[in-house]
This record gives C-alpha cells, structure tokens and sequence, in this order.
C-alpha cells in the first residue's frame, strides 16, 4: 500500500448527505446558463445536453487513464499519478501539446460507474493518487462518480490538475473533496490571454482561483517523498516574456506564500497552432529559463520544481 494510500484523504471526511448536497449543487451550475466555469456559457449542459465553449454535455468524456510517472516527483512517487485525461478544457491555447485531446476533443462518453471504475482501477496499480487533468468542466461528472467510488474503496487523495480558469463557486463545492490542487498560471497581460487562449480575463480569475485553493489546503504537505495535501503551481516559461514571470512570482510570493511548491517549466514547444506566430515559434532559451528561476528566487521562493 502507497503511503498516500495511509493518509486519510478529506474526502472520506465527508457525510454521504453532504457529498450528495454538494453533487447536486455542482448539477444546478451546469444548468441553463452553464456557471461551471468562468465563461458563463448560455447552454443548458444537464438537462438538454446542449454545448457551450468546451463541447461537453451531461456526461464525462475521457481519452484514457494510466498510471504516469513524468509528473512533478511527490505526485509521482514509486507508484506514479493515476491521471485521467479529461477531453476538452474551457480554454484554447494556440500552443497546447495536448491539443487532440483538449480541442479535437478525442475521446469517449462515460458513466459515473465507468469514471468511478477508472479511479479504483489507477489506486489498485498503486498509484499515489486519482489525477483529474482538465477538470474544470467536469467537476458535477467527477463529483457525481466519486460518491461511486468511495462506495467501491477509493482512498488515495484526488488531484485538481486545471489550466486556472476556475470558478470560484465551483471552488468552494470542492473544499474538502481535493487533497492537491495543481493549478497553472499561465499570464499576466490580458491582451496576450486574449491572443493565445481566447480569453479575456484569465489573469484576475486565475488568482482569485489558486487564492481559493490555497485556503483550503494550504502549502504541500509530503509525507515519505509523496504529496498528501496542498498547492502545486505550475508556470510555463513562454518565448519573449510573454507569460509575465515577474509578475505571477511576485503574486505567489506575496499574496500565496513563499513556501509555495512552484514548477518553473522549460518545456514549451511549438505544437497545435504556435507556427501562426512568430514569437512562438521556438523554444525558450537556456537565459530566458535562467531568468525565469532568478526572478523566482528573488522574490524569495524556494520549493522549485525545475
């Protein structure tokens, strides 16, 4: 058994009646309009099954589960994260390397029953945790198949893994459902949400977002080389500056916490859609990576995942 597996996750904390008031809420947001993400869509996804922004009705669309050992290292563990990726995401970033799944929307329609199998399916191959990639407007899907799992034994900590679009209504729902939020902050300058995620205000609901999961779950906690509760921020260094490093570092150390687990990502290339402009066209260099850690240090955080 994973030492994960030993720590009690909340959600177990949680009454059958509550985790019930909680799925229906989350089902009342998906309803005409669709409040389960910022975007507000004027769809009804529960009962019409109609579609908005992220083309997901009333059900659950995955493209597959596995264990996956290229997480960030207390994710991962011995064990590796049990991720299932979620078809779509309520954005949509030109440069996205997981764009069949996030845009083309590859994948198949599930039952909670199907979902909740798949989460005790990753926790019986020894994974440290249940990681939700893009769950952002799954989340009434994922409530709803977790009171199936915990009925079949789940007991591993669940994984918020979002791109930072988030409600905070939604949000709140989750408080003491997710051990581990793991949100990217992906800009600062609204121009350039605008231009690379057709998104407006990506920046001010982004902080609100990760201010809300930091009071709930605080710092990461790791426990024996395993994360068992708290924040992991992700942030990809883009070409030319345009994520806004000194900013999103100076909003963690200062309004978050400078014990903050922060990865600092090298790791952009040019996929999807990037070669229609210029300033994505290449990686990062080894100085602007550089520059990104040192603007992190010099606001003083040091938990860097590199």
């Amino acid at each position: 058994m994973s030492r994960a597996a030993l720590h009690k996750p909340s959600y177990l904390h949680l009454s059958p009646e509550e985790l019930r008031r909680r799925i229906d809420a989350a089902w009342e947001l998906m309803a005409s309009p669709c409040r389960v993400c910022p975007r507000g869509c004027k769809v009804d996804r529960r009962t019409d099954d109609q579609r908005g922004f992220c083309r997901i009705g009333a059900r659950a669309v995955i493209s597959s589960f596995a264990p996956h050992f290229g997480e960030e290292p207390p994710l991962v563990g011995t064990g590796g994260s049990g991720t299932i990726f979620l078809t779509s995401c309520n954005l949509a970033c030109v440069y996205c390397q997981n764009w069949e799944i996030s845009q083309a929307r590859w994948g198949r329609p599930v039952t909670h029953e199907q979902l909740a199998g798949a989460m005790l399916k990753l926790q019986n191959l020894g994974c440290h945790n249940v990681n939700f990639v893009s769950p952002t407007v799954h989340v009434p899907q994922i409530l709803a198949a977790l009171s199936c799992a915990i009925e079949g034994g789940l007991r591993v900590p669940l994984v918020y893994n979002t791109g930072g679009y988030d409600s905070l209504d939604v949000l709140r729902l989750l408080d003491g459902v997710f051990d581990i939020y793991m949100p990217d902050i992906k800009y600062v300058d609204e121009a350039i949400a605008r231009k690379y995620s057709l998104v407006t205000d990506y920046y001010p609901v982004a902080k609100a977002a990760v201010k809300e999961m930091h009071r709930q779950v605080g710092d990461l906690v790791v426990e024996d080389g395993v994360a068992v509760r708290g924040l992991i921020i992700r942030h990809l260094v883009l070409p030319e500056g345009l994520a806004g490093t000194a900013e999103v570092m100076r909003f963690i150390a200062r309004e978050l916490s400078v014990h903050s687990y922060v990865n600092v990502m090298a790791q952009y290339r040019p996929e999807n859609k990037a070669d229609r402009h210029s300033e994505l066209s290449r990686r990062i260099t080894s100085h602007e990576y550089g520059e990104a850690l040192r603007l992190a240090l010099e606001q003083g955080l040091y938990r860097l995942a590199r």
